[in-house]
């Protein structure tokens, strides 16, 4: 039987990727669902490709423009009640949730409700509802799956082993394009530079965020939920070179990592196919070509947002709601040149210093945050 699947994101970065695992083993899935935001020249390729009952498109205008030109009986969809829609599409086995940003919330819960499981490449989700997120996993016996390499490694290090024997989680990072940099000149950095990552090929604005370290913190934000545990006990170690995708500590001091080359595919695919493994076609790891593995730990003077995204979760309730709706515009305002980029963090800590945090029980409050928080950044920044 071939697992049914449907895609968020489907002409993003991780999108593409997922399409590439499952071009080399259509003996194994069948694509339900794509959506894109607005990319209907690749979304209409993939359609022909792919041949998916349901496609849903962001925006309406585009969507209207896909439908006059799609002759295959594919139904197209718009807004958020179409990410829903094929999302939770009768026959979905599997949700893949590439999109990025707050948006992937509402159809990631919706599928849960609905029974589907869940392989999350959209760290926001549980960034910002975390807690109704796993409560409602749970309450469904949905799984949760982790796309992110470092979240996968996490999750197949665990495999097997007794959680309550886990002492800390060793969350990886490479430190991006400026580690080496210094603070002045990181100060007068463009988004171009920015965008040059040393090892990852990914979209503009988890490449912004891995140069702040945003990214980094929060996965660990997303870590804390998808393993339950404290945030004191995970740890960010920068490691250049990008092979340990991250490790585990247990109680006795022993250390578990997963290795491989940085390649998305490999966390994806074991989304794609878990508990099971797959003959890939991803280029092995050779340890004839490491010449070295190297560790640091992060500089917090250089790299602030880290920090703000652990001082986010220990405040709690919705103030990670607010520092991820903060960081989404405040990325597209460097993108735009507007800003400069230790802007970012001083925008996030003043709106962390302005709200007033409560504890939520509905993602109605979260989109309220959510929308109050984009409000303030656009009203506040010097133009």
């Amino acid at each position: 039987m071939k697992k049914k699947v449907s895609i968020l994101g489907s002409t993003g970065s991780i999108g593409t990727q997922t399409l590439d695992v499952i071009r080399n083993n259509m003996d194994h899935f069948d694509v339900v669902g794509l959506a894109v935001m607005n990319n209907i020249e690749a979304l209409e390729i993939q359609i022909h490709e792919f041949k998916p009952k349901i496609v849903a498109v962001f925006n309406e205008e585009k969507a209207a423009v896909l439908r006059s030109k799609v002759t295959s009986s594919v139904k197209v969809v718009s807004s958020i009640n179409g990410l829903i829609e094929v999302a939770t599409y009768d026959e979905v086995e599997l949700l893949l949730n590439s999109v990025v940003g707050s948006i992937g919330v509402l159809p990631t819960l919706k599928a849960i409700e609905c029974g589907i499981d869940i392989a999350l490449a959209n760290k926001e989700t549980l960034v910002v509802a975390g807690k109704l997120v796993m409560e409602k996993a749970k309450k469904n016996n949905v799984k949760i799956i982790p796309v992110d390499s470092e979240h996968s490694a996490i999750f197949q290090c665990l495999v097997g082993e007794d959680k309550k024997t886990l002492s800390k989680i060793l969350l990886t990072a490479s430190g991006g394009p400026f580690r080496e940099w210094q603070y002045e000149q990181i100060n007068k950095a463009t988004y171009k530079e920015a965008l040059k990552h040393p090892n990852w090929s990914m979209g503009k604005k988890i490449s912004i965020d891995s140069a702040t370290l945003m990214n980094k913190g929060l996965e660990a934000i997303e870590a804390k939920w998808l393993f339950d545990i404290d945030m004191e006990r995970i740890e960010v170690v920068i490691h250049p070179q990008s092979i340990i995708h991250s490790m585990v500590e247990f109680n006795d001091t022993s250390i578990i990592a997963q290795l491989g080359l940085p390649d998305m595919r490999i966390a994806i695919q074991y989304a794609l196919t878990y508990p099971n493994r797959l003959q890939s076609h991803i280029q092995p790891l050779d340890f004839s070509k490491l010449s070295t593995l190297t560790f640091e730990q992060p500089d917090i003077k250089k790299f602030p947002c880290l920090k703000l995204c652990f001082d986010s979760i220990k405040i709690g309730g919705t103030m990670p709601c607010v520092l991820n709706a903060a960081n989404e515009e405040l990325v597209n305002l460097y993108l735009q040149e507007k800003i400069n980029f230790y802007d970012i963090s001083s925008y996030i800590q003043e709106i962390m210093n302005v709200h007033s945090t409560f504890e939520y029980n509905s993602v109605e409050e979260l989109i309220e945050v959510d929308n109050w928080s984009r409000k303030w950044i656009i009203d506040n920044y010097k133009r």
